[in-house]
């Protein structure tokens, strides 16, 4: 949401917000419709993995620069559900990847994460293979594909600064996975305007590292 909105500076002549969180959408057009201004937009709600719906938002609205952030993204909950993870991660970013080059999109930006090197979890390699992904259509053309890794994004839906709050708020303790472990955040805004620029920098199915 906090992409979409940052979008809006640029004054696109149409944007267009897909997601199947029907709450989070609710939520996502009511600042639209507060932000927008003259730019106009639609808000969808439709399911990555479903290829006719995705087909057919793709035939209406030939974007020219698609930003892909749909991904189940908690370590623990994908151990546990590790074919949704598939499904999600890779099967809907291979379904979305061909709908771009099917209507001729010009750039496509795929969210990954520092999980996806050399990953030990279910969650990190379905990233991985997301990124191969883009690099295999990036190939057969004409979309540019890049991918774009980063860490903790700073009040995110359930990064670890927001369970250590809660866990403060609570009196402690502070839970944390290993006393060696290093973790990188930059903000929100600053995560934005990164996938944007890789966006517009993109031209040979690069995967780009953020300095966090």
């Amino acid at each position: 949401s906090q992409l979409v909105l940052q979008i809006l500076s640029f004054q696109p002549s149409l944007l267009i917000a897909i997601d199947q969180n029907e709450t989070g959408m609710f939520y996502l057009e009511r600042k639209l419709r507060e932000k927008s201004g003259d730019t106009p937009y639609r808000c969808v709600v439709a399911d990555v993995c479903d290829e006719a719906a995705i087909a057919r938002i793709f035939s209406q609205a030939q974007p020219d620069i698609v930003f892909h952030a749909a991904a189940y993204k908690h370590v623990s909950v994908m151990e546990e559900n590790p074919l949704e993870a598939i499904k999600n991660n890779i099967f809907g970013t291979l379904t979305v990847g061909n709908a771009a080059r099917a209507t001729g999109s010009e750039k496509f930006v795929f969210v990954s994460t520092d999980k996806a090197v050399r990953p030990l979890s279910v969650m990190g390699m379905t990233k991985h293979v997301g990124e191969m992904i883009c690099v295999m259509l990036h190939k057969l053309g004409p979309t540019k594909f890049c991918a774009v890794r980063f860490g903790n994004v700073l009040d995110s839906q359930g990064n670890v600064i927001e369970l250590f709050r809660e866990q403060i708020k609570r009196g402690g303790p502070l839970e944390i996975t290993h006393p060696d472990m290093q973790r990188y955040f930059m903000v929100t805004s600053e995560a934005c305007l990164l996938v944007m620029q890789a966006g517009a920098l993109s031209a040979d199915g690069e995967i780009f590292c953020l300095d966090m």
